[in-house]
């Protein structure tokens, strides 16, 4: 068993799935697993044909949930690290040792971070909850990413199931449990299909920005980091 494991929620990416499947295995000799969240096309199918583990969700639960789904996954699997990254082609896989590589120094997040990239909207997003949260992070909303166990252990607990959207909730969390973060540099492509779900309007922007601002408000963290700390240490149930 490799080390790592990647993946990928995926509703609706009959279109993308399959290249971006394949560019895994050209890279890398790894588990993929695919979360399929409710689709109703091919999804499942494509990623089975590929060679991925694919845990369905009967109804879509939301990106957020589907990566938890997969952490569960992971865990019970013992795998060290899990690198998540999108189904729609955004994410190149060669850049998955980047991450990696960077975890093994200690760190308990990584994330690809391609600050060229996005729109006016995404860069008014970025700055702005810079300035809310303290957060020492460029891209704040890549979903590239590299979790550590400790933090996988953290990330598929109840109190962190709130969040609707992973990014800046998830650097929130693991901020506040003085867990180590740093980025790395990546390209990143154009999606091959559909749009984002942050930044496909100007109102999808305004709600993102009140949500972080009530994450920021209420520091998303209700237990303290001692409690965390001591139950990842004692082996107990962070729920």
């Amino acid at each position: 068993m490799s080390d790592f494991v990647v993946i990928i929620p995926a509703m609706n990416e009959q279109a993308s799935l399959a290249k971006v499947l394949l560019d895994i295995r050209q890279y890398h000799n790894c588990d993929v697993i695919v979360v399929d969240d409710g689709s109703i096309d091919n999804t499942a199918l494509v990623a089975r044909q590929h060679g991925a583990i694919v845990l369905p969700h009967v109804i879509n639960m939301g990106a957020w949930r589907a990566t938890q789904t997969g952490i569960r996954y992971a865990l019970q699997k013992e795998y060290d690290n899990v690198v998540t990254l999108d189904a729609d082609g955004q994410h190149n896989a060669l850049d998955i040792e980047k991450l990696i590589v960077a975890s093994q120094l200690g760190n308990d997040l990584v994330i690809g971070s391609c600050t060229s990239r996005g729109s006016a909207g995404r860069h008014v997003v970025w700055k702005t909850i810079k300035k809310l949260t303290g957060l020492p992070v460029s891209d704040l909303t890549s979903g590239f990413r590299c979790y550590s166990k400790s933090a996988m252990q953290v990330l598929v607990s109840k109190q962190a199931s709130m969040f609707e959207y992973q990014d800046v909730g998830v650097l929130l969390m693991l901020k506040h449990l003085n867990m180590k973060c740093t980025e790395v540099a990546v390209s990143m492509d154009e999606r091959q299909d559909g749009i984002s779900r942050i930044f496909n309007s100007w109102r999808a922007v305004i709600k993102y920005l009140l949500y972080t601002f009530i994450l920021s408000v209420t520091k998303v963290s209700p237990i303290s980091a001692k409690t965390y700390h001591n139950k990842l240490t004692s082996g107990g149930n962070l729920d």
